[in-house]
């Protein structure tokens, strides 16, 4: 468990007693997860691990196989079901890298770990569940949404396809994600753009290849793929509004494997990103025209194909927004609490449910950690009460047991 130093922890928020008391359950749940990763709907142990807890705070329900490998714990406050609902979603998934933190929970699984913070989400979420669920200190209903595959998956999609909200209609969703950088015990969040549209290509330049001695026998995808990258470059300068943050990055140049064959192929991979879902269709389009043009050019084919699942820009809703800012001050104190940060080009499928539900995403700090996606990064164990705190209090003050406390 991360060390407190006196100077941080005198701006860490005094949280109630009982939910203080959990810091040791909650960090045993979280390097619990933390040491078996698993990979976008892949989640098996990770949603069984969930839904047993929920089942055995007393949930009123437990739902799973969501979108696959997704978990949702229905709980009723006082008065039983009926009245208003609202959703929370924590994202379970780990990635494809290999630890190197060091830490005695590290992963034991080679090629996986929590680059990312979901073991922490899913532990804050099932903290607060159990925390509401020993109270009922609301008036409604609030469901806990466990969500697989946010990295690169589109789990929220999935889902949303498996009929999520028709099954569990709500009126507001609540994310949040944490983030290094950011003191632990702070909170930031705005209305409008949150997190970009993110989309990945890849563009396969077919050619006539031969023997490096007699490249006038042959059509060259190295150079035109070199031509290539240098034109990408040009699509956010020259195709989208300059008052529209946007992104293209190559990051990968596949071609050839000896030093004297010129090869018959060439393969570019890489991201785009904007604030804007049109500008987005814009970027795609420009990327298109330059492979064809600078591929007959040379002599050769081009194709570009888009990623299967392209996430949409996340925009909070402004009502959501105000609420949830009022509501995470009154737990963590409004000294803690940071509207109108800038966006960020970074992608998260909590989009889809934005698109659809009136919906506020929240950055939690994370302290001076490794940044995210990183083979040393790791949770801060101090923000998991935090969050379920931060949750419960939440919930309680959207779901009010006197009519008009929200």
């Amino acid at each position: 468990m991360t060390e407190i130093s006196p100077t941080e922890a005198a701006d860490l928020p005094v949280l109630p007693n009982a939910i203080a008391a959990m810091a040791g359950p909650l960090a045993e749940w979280r390097h619990d997860l933390h040491r078996h990763p698993e990979l976008g709907y892949e989640e098996h142990r990770t949603a069984a691990f969930v839904a047993e807890r929920l089942r055995a705070f007393g949930c009123d329900r437990v739902e799973t196989g969501i979108g696959r490998t997704g978990v949702v714990g229905v709980l009723h406050g006082q008065g039983g079901a009926g009245g208003p609902a609202i959703m929370i979603r924590a994202d379970m998934d780990a990635l494809p890298i290999d630890e190197e933190t060091g830490a005695p929970y590290a992963s034991t699984v080679p090629g996986k770990m929590h680059a990312c913070g979901h073991d922490g989400h899913t532990t804050m979420l099932l903290g607060a569940a159990q925390r509401l669920a020993e109270t009922r200190g609301f008036r409604g209903t609030v469901y806990f949404c466990f969500q697989p595959s946010e990295e690169g998956g589109a789990g929220a999609k999935a889902m949303m396809d498996d009929g999520l909200f028709e099954r569990f209609p709500v009126s507001r969703i609540f994310g949040a994600h944490n983030w290094p950088g950011l003191p632990v015990g702070r909170v930031v969040l705005k209305d409008g753009p949150v997190f970009a549209a993110a989309d990945e290509f890849e563009i396969t330049l077919a050619a006539t290849g031969g023997h490096a001695a007699e490249p006038h026998r042959t059509r060259d995808p190295i150079l035109a793929g070199a031509a290539l990258v240098q034109a990408l470059q040009s699509v956010v300068s020259r195709a989208v509004d300059p008052l529209h943050a946007a992104v293209v990055s190559v990051t990968q140049f596949h071609a050839g494997s000896t030093h004297n064959v010129i090869p018959g192929e060439a393969r570019l991979v890489g991201t785009t990103r904007s604030l804007d879902d049109a500008a987005q269709d814009v970027i795609v389009a420009e990327m298109a025209r330059l492979t064809a043009e600078i591929a007959a050019a040379y002599g050769m084919d081009g194709a570009i194909r888009r990623g299967p699942k392209p996430y949409p820009v996340l925009v909070n809703d402004r009502a959501a927004t105000d609420f949830a800012e009022a509501a995470v001050a009154r737990v963590v104190g409004a000294e803690r609490v940071t509207r109108g940060h800038p966006p960020t080009m970074c992608g998260e499928d909590f989009a889809y449910f934005a698109q659809q539900i009136p919906a506020c995403f929240l950055l939690l700090g994370n302290g001076p950690s490794a940044p995210l996606h990183t083979p040393g990064y790791d949770f801060d164990d101090r923000s998991l009460t935090l969050g379920t705190a931060l949750w419960a209090g939440l919930v309680e003050q959207a779901l009010p047991l006197q009519p008009g406390g929200d």
